[in-house]
């Protein structure tokens, strides 16, 4: 049980992203985005990973590989498109 509260919890922390990845390529309107936000929480999705790859947790590992992808890619919009 407690694994797939992980699961879902990892399933749904990560696929918030894609409306707003898949918007931002799509437009490459990124002015209205924080570039300080977006770096803490690729930081944070980092950190998320190292903590998940010691425990050997699965779910924390894939959840945040994908979230750094998706936040990553925000972040280098922001860097090409736009201005801090």
């Amino acid at each position: 049980m407690t694994t797939m509260i992980g699961v879902l919890a990892a399933i749904f922390s990560t696929i918030c992203w894609i409306p707003q990845v898949l918007k931002t390529l799509r437009t490459r309107e990124v002015k209205d985005l924080s570039l300080g936000t977006n770096v803490m929480v690729l930081t944070s999705v980092s950190l998320w990973l190292a903590y998940g790859l010691s425990l050997g947790e699965w779910p924390l590992i894939l959840a945040n590989i994908f979230s750094i992808i998706c936040v990553g890619t925000i972040v280098l919009a922001k860097l090409a498109w736009g201005r801090a």
